[in-house]
């Protein structure tokens, strides 16, 4: 044996390193520094080396030979030191972050036909869930942090691009974003103070470097086909079962859809000077979904400048953005015809009309989307421009001004020949517009400077935002001819026949919403190994009350790296974390605090009051605490982090019943409710396999939460309604104070009565049965908890290898522990003689024989567990080391929905999130205004799912 001895200092100051890994190479063997940088270790005969490592320094390997004292110099690692991630109003080293932040950057985002930059985190980020079950081209994905984070206002994550709060992702084309940082706890959202409680999203597009001109190309087709049909009767067995035969055979599954072929280009030039740098890209998405005439064109520009001036004390940054969308909405309805629709009757008359049947709900599915339209366009402009003036070193003032314009716009036209909304109404029109502008103006200093063994940073600032909408929706009936569409609107015959409640005007604009608000936070770094943050945000608004508009919102957080000062042999990271914040969530519209007029048609006209003021109104509140560990070990093969978080949500913003005698009117907005969660959080990464030609990296994500309800406006609810037909009034979610949230209520399922119809348990074994609708809630009912529309586990896995010039990257993701209530069986499954000669018949291997009457009960709520290879993508570099042109050439080729595991019947096990189940007078659904409150409920008007496959293309020249 040989002892060896020496001394560790770093490679830029001299200074002594303590707790340094000294490490005996090929054994376990090894040591650490002292507090004066000294070590000593002994190592058998064997030992040719020895390996000196430490977070934020370059690992060492030095020979041991014949020397007995071995002192060594670590030089920084630079690329360590200098892994910051953005968080609100600046950045921070990632190892002195005391909240719960992930960052994501380009290299880790999801792959291939992405067209909404949330499903580029979608798995990615524990605590995050993002679905957008069916896949319609023309819907944004559902996005919920760490559960259900209000009832009554805004659910999705605050979206800051480059600075700019609340600006659209939609305005963003997925190839253009850099890095996204998701800041998923109270102390880190605080800073965005009343309107960060369903967590924030920053977002970070790409720049210019400094260098010669670069081009970048980006692009791929995509060819989407379906995953999964409706499994319903084939036409013989639709005959067999007592089904009219009306000689044909359609696959109207297979007449409504197609394979959706797809292209996007994007073309960047980027390069620089020492003081100035640019980066312009153009981006075109031509986007067709598996359901006939749906889809969209998308042409997006983006501009970013960043110059250096005043002796680079002045740094300025100009962003510019302008999106143009037009879409082909088609009508998901069709869908659900092409399930029910009779299989023998043919598309068209011997006369070339559409063949139509004059029945409830029921319309021929190819009509639907060749006789109608539905069309809008979306336009998206945004900009802003950032500077930076560095008064001293330590001293910078940084101001942002930027504003973004929307206009939207939808049409909808429905002929008289066309029995889908048409043929009653003798043709029906429908126009609706919408403008909005946004302006924000934001200052603030940052102060930075070390004192001994602290360091400081300190930030203060003002905020000022300003929003407004304006909105205007026509609707009107009775043309004399069709030909002039949407476009002949004015023609209605409505206006001469008197018809008030045939003619829908709705239209508003709101005042100009407000925000003002002071921020300051403090950052501290003591021995370089305890990091402390306080922040707090001053805010008012002018949504709320006249009493209530302004409101504080503090955080405080604290780590410390253990390791630092444990040494611990084998460890890298080991950092406990602790953070406490407070957020607030604003009203989804202005004026709820104020009281509302309505106008009906009745005689000569009559204003009355409809819905009382209430000046006390103030922003729902969230606190939360998050307890966190992040860790390192094996030279950072191993890495990971754990949060377990708990958090307190009150003061809904809910439109609720008051006393008429007191109000004048019998409702108003009210601060009512609340909902704690309680959840937990993992994320691993390892570096399996790491050589020369191979390498091999996995990680996965893993999240679970519970909410309940802790005060309500009722004690106890049942809501969403299954709806029509035959099934009205039966309501499927139960909420109640005390209880989680999620529960699918119902009754059990016992069999078969002689008559066709469904026979139930007796649950509360009171020798009657009592399941009518009505009862759901009484104290004699037979109702229990028949699943949970939550998943009780979310989880992603990645897994990244090289070899050589080629790459490959399998992504899985997977929920487990929710339910799906598939409405399609609960109405179409039981086999009516009545209504089979009429409608389809959807078959499973759930189906009971014998029943012949559809009613709502455990028998349609499914476990809807799922496992997927959700994305998978195989790509080859060419060696471009003799290429005069290219720098980089990669192509790659991707399969989305690869492949599915799930005992769920339906076409999608994905869980879903919320209820869209109300529908508007049009017959429209309200998507403004989704439930909450109501998850796990499969209806009939989803898109169907689709597998992708796409074969893209990156030069770099």
């Amino acid at each position: 044996d040989k002892t060896v001895t020496g001394k560790v200092t770093d490679g830029e100051t001299g200074e002594a390193i303590p707790g340094v890994n000294v490490i005996a190479k090929g054994t376990s063997s090894g040591t650490v520094t002292d507090i004066n940088g000294d070590y000593t270790l002994t190592v058998t005969s064997d030992v040719t080396s020895l390996i000196y490592s430490y977070v934020g320094y370059q690992q060492e390997e030095v020979v041991i030979g014949d020397r007995s004292t071995i002192n060594i110099t670590l030089s920084p690692d630079i690329t360590a030191l200098s892994e910051v991630v953005v968080v609100g109003y600046g950045t921070q080293q990632k190892k002195e972050i005391t909240s719960a932040v992930v960052s994501v950057d380009e290299e880790e985002f999801n792959r291939g036909n992405v067209n909404d930059p949330a499903q580029l985190l979608q798995g990615k980020v524990p605590g995050l869930s993002v679905y957008n079950k069916g896949g319609d081209p023309n819907t944004n994905a559902t996005v919920r942090l760490r559960g259900i984070s209000t009832v009554g206002a805004n659910t999705e994550p605050l979206v800051v691009i480059d600075g700019v709060i609340g600006a659209s992702l939609d305005n963003v084309d997925p190839n253009d974003i850099e890095s996204i940082n998701v800041l998923k706890d109270g102390s880190a959202a605080a800073i965005y103070g009343s309107r960060g409680s369903s967590g924030v999203i920053l977002v970070t597009t790409k720049s210019g470097k400094k260098g010669g001109i670069k081009v970048d190309y980006n692009g791929f087709v995509s060819a989407a086909n379906i995953l999964d049909k409706q499994p319903i009767m084939t036409p013989d067995e639709y005959i067999s079962a007592g089904g009219n035969d009306l000689g044909g055979r359609t696959d109207w599954q297979d007449e409504v859809t197609r394979t959706g072929w797809s292209q996007v280009h994007n073309l960047a030039v980027s390069g620089g000077t020492e003081k100035t740098t640019f980066r312009v890209s153009t981006n075109y998405r031509d986007i067709n979904g598996i359901l006939k005439e749906s889809g969209f064109d998308q042409l997006n520009a983006r501009a970013n400048l960043t110059t250096y001036t005043i002796n680079d004390r002045l740094k300025l940054n100009f962003n510019f953005s302008l999106t143009n969308r037009e879409s082909n909405f088609s009508f998901n309805e069709a869908l659900r015809y092409a399930t029910l629709y009779n299989p023998t009757a043919p598309i068209r008359f011997d006369n070339g009309n559409f063949y139509e049947n004059v029945l409830f709900d029921n319309f021929n599915p190819v009509a639907i989307i060749d006789q109608n339209e539905n069309i809008g366009t979306n336009r998206t402009l945004n900009f802003n421009i950032q500077g930076e003036f560095s008064i001293i070193d330590e001293l910078s003032i940084t101001a942002n001004f930027g504003q973004q314009y929307g206009n939207r716009k939808n049409s909808e036209f429905y002929p008289a020949t066309a029995f889908f909304r048409g043929l009653n109404n003798n043709s029906l029109a429908r126009r609706f517009t919408e403008d909005t502008r946004f302006t924000l103006f934001e200052t603030f200093a940052t102060y930075t400077d070390d004192f001994r063994i602290v360091g400081l940073t300190a930030t203060a600032g003002y905020s000022y935002q300003e929003n407004s909408t304006e909105q205007f929706t026509v609707q009107a009936t009775n043309f004399p001819y069709d030909a002039a569409g949407f476009w002949g609107i004015i023609n209605t015959g409505d206006r001469n026949r008197r018809r008030p409640d045939r003619l829908i005007f709705e239209g508003f604009q709101t005042p100009n919403e407000k925000i003002i608000a002071f921020f300051g936070r403090v950052n501290l770094t003591i021995d370089d190994g305890i990091y402390f943050n306080a922040s707090v945000r001053r805010e008012g608004s002018t949504k709320l009350g006249e009493n209530n508009r302004w409101g504080t919102f503090p955080a405080l957080g604290a780590g410390v790296d253990i390791n630092r000062y444990l040494a611990l042999s084998g460890v890298d990271i080991l950092k406990f974390r602790v953070g406490y914040g407070v957020t607030g969530s604003l009203p989804r519209q202005s004026g709820q605090s104020q009281q509302e007029w309505i106008y009906s048609y009745d005689g000569t006209g009559n204003i009355s009051l409809d819905r009382a003021p209430n000046e006390d109104l103030r922003w729902e509140e969230k606190a939360e605490t998050n307890f966190g560990l992040d860790f390192g070990f094996f030279d950072n093969r191993l890495t990971g982090s754990l949060d377990y978080y708990t958090r307190n949500i009150s003061d809904f913003i809910i439109l609720r019943d008051v006393p008429i005698e007191i109000y004048a009117t019998d409702q108003r907005f009210e601060n009512v409710g609340e909902l704690k969660t309680n959840g937990f959080e993992l994320s691993l990464n390892y570096d399996a396999f790491v050589g020369t030609d191979f390498n091999w990296n996995t990680g996965v994500v893993l999240s679970t939460y519970r909410t309940t309800l802790e005060d309500y406006i009722n004690d106890e609810e049942v809501r969403a309604n299954l709806g029509a037909p035959g099934q009205n009034g039966t309501n499927m979610i139960r909420v109640a104070i005390g209880e989680e949230i999620g529960q699918i209520w119902g009754p059990r399922f016992a069999g078969v009565n002689e008559d066709g119809s469904p026979n139930f348990v007796d649950l509360n074994g009171d020798g009657r049965l009592v399941t009518a609708p009505g009862d759901a809630l009484a104290e004699d009912g037979d109702f229990e908890q028949l699943g949970s529309g939550l998943p009780d586990l979310e989880i992603g896995w990645t897994n990244q290898l090289t070899f050589k010039n080629w790459d490959l990257n399998a992504f899985f993701r997977g929920a487990f522990g929710h339910s799906l209530v598939n409405t399609y069986r609960a109405f179409y499954e039981p086999i009516d003689p009545g209504a089979i000669k009429s409608f389809n018949r959807v078959i499973t291997d759930k189906a009971v024989d014998g029943l012949t009457f559809a009613q709502y009960s455990s028998l349609y709520v499914e476990k809807a567990n799922f496992f997927k290879l959700d994305n998978i993508t195989l790509g080859y570099n060419f060696d471009m080391s003799n290429s005069g042109a290219f720098d980089r050439i990669r192509a790659y080729f991707t399969v989305q929905n690869a492949f599915v595991i799930t005992n769920y019947t339906g076409i999608d096990p994905e869980p879903v999130l919320q209820d869209f189940g109300a529908v508007d007078n049009g017959g429209r659904l309200d998507l403004g205004n989704p439930d909450v409150l109501s998850p796990g409920i499969d209806r009939r008007n989803n898109y169907f799912t689709s597998r992708t496959f796409t074969l893209g293309a990156n030069l770099t020249f």
